[in-house]
């Protein structure tokens, strides 16, 4: 059997934070019905890249916002 990822349903209740960072922006896309009904495995890989990409985007902004808010300390 292969190491692939994994074959368990998607439970929006019992989430990791980077999960939840990664759902809430699946939401924002309209993608987030599609992943609680067929789970992450439904998505294509045009929108799990879109969704890797905007994670990306977002952990950059974060990490800016927080050196700024350090330097004005």
């Amino acid at each position: 059997m292969s190491k692939g990822k994994k074959n368990e349903p998607f439970d929006p209740h019992n989430m990791k934070p980077e999960e939840i960072l990664k759902f809430e922006i699946a939401t924002e896309l309209g993608l987030g019905d599609k992943v609680v009904n067929g789970g992450w495995r439904s998505l294509t890989a045009k929108e799990s890249g879109r969704i890797g990409g905007l994670i990306t985007k977002r952990k950059r902004e974060l990490k800016k916002d927080a050196l700024v808010k350090e330097e004005e300390a």
